[in-house]
C-alpha cells in the first residue's frame, strides 16, 4: 500500500502558482508575454501552471517581492487550486525566498531555479553534466544563508535536482571547493573540445543558433538526416551537436546550440560559454527565427544581444524565418517587405515541417561555402572548390540535355 501510493506521489504532476511583477520599464503587455514563456517553462519541466498573477510595481518589493495583499491573493489561490509551488518570474533573494516560504507554506522558485531543473534533466554529455552542476552551485552559494530551512521540508520535484538536494551541513566552504573542481573540470574538457576543432580546421564551420524552440534541431536533422531531439520544449537541445554535411560537393561542419531565452541568467551563460564556443567559432552563423511568433522581433533582438554578450562579432549572418507554414500569405508578403528586403546579409522564409524554400536555403548556404572556402589560403581546401565547380559543369549539362535543373 505504502509502495503504490509512493508510486502515486511520483507520477503526480506538480501544480504551479506563476508570479510576474510589471515594473515601470516594461508595458502589461510584455509582462504578459513573459508570463506566458514562464508557463512554458514550467510545462517543460513537467509540472502545469494553475493560476497565474502580475502585480504593477515600480520595483519589486525588497521583503516579498509583491505587496502583503498580493501575497494574501496568492495563497488564496494556492489553497483553491491545490497547487504545490509558487514560480516567480525574476531571481529572489534569500530573504525573499524565506519570507515567501514562510507566507505561503509551499515549494517556492525562481525563475533561474526552474532553468537550472530544466538544464539538469537534459544534460547528456559529460559536459553539459559539468556545466549545469557548476551553475546550480554557483546559483546556490550567495543563497545558503539561512535557505536551508526552507529546503529541508522539500521532498522532491522541480527545482531540487542536484545541489539543491545535497545535505543541510553542506557550507560555503564545500560549495566553492566543489565549484572550484567543477571549473577544473570543464576547463580540462575545453581543452580536449579545442584540441577537437583544430582538427576540423580545415572545414567551414556553420553554427544553427537562435532563441529556443524556434525548430533549429528540426532544421539540424533536415540538412543531416541524423535524430537530434527535435520537440515543442524549452531547451530540448542542451548539447551541441555538430555533424559533417555536403551541400553540392562542398563539405562543412553543421553545429547545433542551445536556444537562447529572455532573462537568461548570467551565471547560465557564463557556465554554457563552452557549449556556445561552437557558435563563437563558427564561421557562418544560421540564425533560425520563428516567424509565426507575435513577438519575434523581441527574440531577434535577444538573440543578437546575446550574441554580442559572447563577443560574437563580424560573422556571415544568414537570417532564416521558419515555420512560414503557419502564416497566412498577407502575413508572408508582410514579412518579405518588412524584413526580407531591408536584410544586409543573407535572409530567406522556409518551413521545416513543409519543406517549403529549403533548396533556395541550401543554395545561399552553398554560395557563402563558396566565398569562405575562397578566403581561406591553405591549398588543401581547394579541391572542394574544384568538387563544386564540377557539381556545376554537372547541372549545365543536365540543364542543356533536360531543359531542368539537375539537384545534388
Amino acid at each position: 500500500m505504502i509502495e503504490k501510493q509512493k508510486i502515486a506521489n511520483e507520477n503526480k504532476v506538480e501544480r504551479a502558482v506563476l508570479v510576474s511583477v510589471c515594473t515601470k520599464d516594461m508595458t502589461f503587455e510584455q509582462a504578459r508575454e513573459y508570463l506566458d514563456e514562464l508557463a512554458f517553462l514550467t510545462e517543460t519541466a513537467g509540472a502545469k501552471a494553475v493560476r497565474s498573477f502580475i502585480q504593477k510595481l515600480d520595483k519589486p518589493v525588497n521583503a516579498t517581492y509583491v505587496g502583503t495583499g498580493k501575497l494574501d491573493e496568492i495563497k488564496e489561490a494556492i489553497i483553491d487550486a491545490e497547487a504545490d509551488m509558487v514560480i516567480f518570474d525574476d531571481d529572489l533573494s534569500p530573504s525573499q525566498i524565506r519570507n515567501i516560504d514562510k507566507a505561503l507554506e509551499v515549494k517556492v522558485l525562481d525563475r533561474s531555479s526552474l532553468i537550472l531543473h530544466i538544464f539538469s534533466e537534459r544534460a547528456q554529455t559529460a559536459q553539459a553534466k559539468v556545466q549545469v552542476d557548476l551553475a546550480q552551485y554557483q546559483y546556490l552559494l550567495p543563497r545558503l544563508t539561512g535557505m536551508w530551512t526552507h529546503l529541508s521540508r522539500q521532498k522532491g520535484g522541480i527545482g531540487l535536482k542536484g545541489a539543491g538536494e545535497k545535505e543541510i551541513e553542506t557550507d560555503r566552504r564545500i560549495i566553492r571547493d566543489r565549484i572550484a573542481l567543477l571549473k577544473t573540470q570543464l576547463e580540462k574538457i575545453d581543452k580536449q573540445d579545442t584540441e577537437r576543432r583544430k582538427n576540423r580546421s580545415e572545414f567551414v564551420r556553420v553554427a544553427l543558433v537562435g532563441y529556443t524552440n524556434v525548430g533549429k534541431s528540426t532544421l539540424m536533422n533536415l540538412f543531416t538526416k541524423s535524430n537530434v531531439l527535435a520537440e515543442n520544449k524549452l531547451f530540448a537541445t542542451l548539447d551541441t551537436t555538430v555533424r559533417k554535411v555536403t551541400f553540392n560537393g562542398i563539405p562543412f561542419l553543421l553545429s547545433d546550440t542551445v536556444g537562447f531565452i529572455r532573462k537568461l541568467p548570467h551565471h547560465l551563460v557564463e557556465s554554457f560559454k563552452s557549449t556556445l564556443a561552437e557558435s563563437k567559432e563558427a564561421d557562418i552563423l544560421i540564425h533560425v527565427v520563428d516567424a509565426s511568433h507575435p513577438k519575434f522581433e523581441d527574440q531577434i533582438a535577444n538573440v543578437k544581444e546575446t550574441l554580442r554578450s559572447l563577443d560574437i562579432r563580424d560573422r556571415v549572418i544568414i537570417t532564416v524565418f521558419n515555420k512560414i507554414d503557419m502564416l497566412e500569405e498577407e502575413e508572408r508578403e508582410n514579412l518579405r517587405k518588412s524584413w526580407l528586403v531591408h536584410q544586409n546579409m543573407p535572409a530567406v522564409m522556409i518551413s521545416s515541417k513543409t519543406k517549403d524554400n529549403l533548396d533556395e536555403l541550401r543554395q545561399i548556404i552553398t554560395d557563402e561555402l563558396v566565398k569562405q572556402y575562397q578566403s581561406k589560403s591553405h591549398d588543401g581546401q581547394h579541391h572542394f572548390l574544384q568538387t563544386y565547380q564540377y557539381y556545376q559543369m554537372g547541372d549545365e549539362m543536365m540543364m542543356d540535355e533536360e531543359g531542368v535543373n539537375g539537384q545534388s
